[in-house]
């Protein structure tokens, strides 16, 4: 069986001007990322998860579509979004649907998760691609509800021909002495809970805005790195200091059961400049 390789992309923080709220040239930033990826062989999937618009807006959301949907159909692949913690649920449907497309641009999900959460499943080649909603309005931290992961165990208890992949923005994960420690997914034990003795191969998430690998029990955890900005974890664990630097991560499901990952980084000649330095409590 060949390996199945995912351009994974999070945290573009869109918008109608194409700026966030910072200031930044996110639409720069995504473009970037693309043309990057268009080195790169291969390609089974484009997963973006969340953070697409970062006023939460249709005119956001649409610019991501527009950029990532005309490379998935440029490399016939299909693309599947979640929501982030910017984002906002009457939005994402209206311009996503049920987040899972084809690389013809058609809403291609073989199931939707419960009323009221942007949860979704579809098939490509065999492995399961699940997506959860993580979002808390108006909160920084994520929490999946009773009746996703009750959806989410349903699904699990049958096999798919070659595993599932779950995607949500919040990593399910504990961080000590990282200055985003406090917004990560409240109780994951539950999600920990549903995947156990299950085939799901790894979870992918965002919303640190720097890669990073762990694990939930046995199934492997891969955070991407943002697109609009780069954390910068050289400092104290208090500040919160993100830089320029548009980066994805490719992640490759081989026969072995562990995923392989790397970082794909952008040729920016303004890579490392620092958009702010805040502490990170009051984030």
């Amino acid at each position: 069986m060949t390996a199945f390789r995912i351009l994974h992309l999070s945290d573009p923080h869109l918008t109608g001007s194409g700026y966030d709220e910072d200031g930044v040239d996110a639409a720069r930033a995504l473009d970037l990322v693309i043309a990057a990826a268009r080195d790169v062989d291969d390609l089974d999937l484009i997963v973006t998860t969340g953070d697409i618009a970062d006023d939460g807006s249709v005119k956001g959301c649409l610019r991501a579509r527009d950029a990532i949907g005309a490379f998935a159909g440029e490399r016939g692949v299909p693309h599947v979004y979640t929501t982030g913690n910017h984002d906002r649920r009457p939005a994402f449907e209206e311009v996503f649907g049920s987040g899972h497309l084809g690389a013809d641009g058609r809403d291609v999900a073989t199931a939707r998760g419960p009323a009221g959460a942007c949860a979704a499943v579809s098939e490509v080649l065999g492995l399961r691609v699940v997506t959860l909603d993580s979002l808390v309005p108006g909160s920084g931290h994520g929490l999946l509800g009773g009746a996703q992961l009750q959806w989410l165990g349903d699904l699990l208890s049958t096999d798919a021909p070659r595993g599932t992949i779950v995607a949500l923005h919040h990593p399910p994960i504990a961080l000590t002495r990282h200055p985003l420690s406090h917004l990560l997914l409240h109780d994951p034990q539950p999600l920990a809970d549903a995947v156990a003795n299950s085939d799901v191969r790894a979870i992918l998430c965002g919303h640190l805005h720097h890669d990073l690998a762990g694990a939930l029990g046995p199934v492997a955890v891969h955070v991407a790195p943002g697109i609009v900005t780069r954390v910068d974890l050289a400092g104290p664990s208090t500040e919160l200091t993100a830089v320029l630097g548009p980066r994805a991560s490719i992640v490759e499901l081989g026969t072995e059961w562990a995923p392989t990952t790397c970082t794909l980084t952008a040729r920016d000649p303004w890579a490392g400049r620092l958009v702010y330095r805040v502490d990170a409590t009051a984030v």
